[in-house]
């Protein structure tokens, strides 16, 4: 069975391995406090894997990190994010999408910013 600090480190790695710490930090935020969050799933393992949420989930693509390093420092972070929360930026942010792209539910969130390639948002 995957712990709930795979679950996190797994979507830390392929949501944002190429990010700076704080933009993957960002990614652990989100999914933390989607765990907290009303309408979501209630583990961390739930909401990595809950369909549509993240894209690497649902790719076709191998789930096993490739880059042992990037990986290494996932489930560093992951690990600090859920035994020391106090390390995350506290933003409140639910969602994000890269910069590159503007999906549908943006425009009815509250931009709250932007680290590396993502933007960070909060419902209203």
């Amino acid at each position: 069975m995957i712990t709930a600090l795979m679950c996190l480190a797994l979507n830390i790695y392929f949501e944002a391995r190429d990010q700076p710490i704080d933009g993957q930090l960002m990614v652990a935020e989100v999914t933390l406090n989607r765990v907290a969050e009303p309408g979501f799933p209630k583990s961390i393992c739930d909401v990595v894997w809950q369909p549509g949420a993240f894209s690497w989930t649902d790719d076709g693509k191998s789930d096993k990190p490739r880059d042992l390093r990037a990986f290494a420092q996932a489930v560093l972070l992951a690990n600090d994010a859920i035994n020391h929360p106090s390390i995350l930026l506290g933003t409140g942010a639910t969602y994000y999408h890269e910069k590159s792209i503007h999906p549908y539910w943006a425009d009815s969130m509250l931009e709250i910013g932007r680290i590396g390639d993502h933007v960070f948002y909060q419902k209203v």
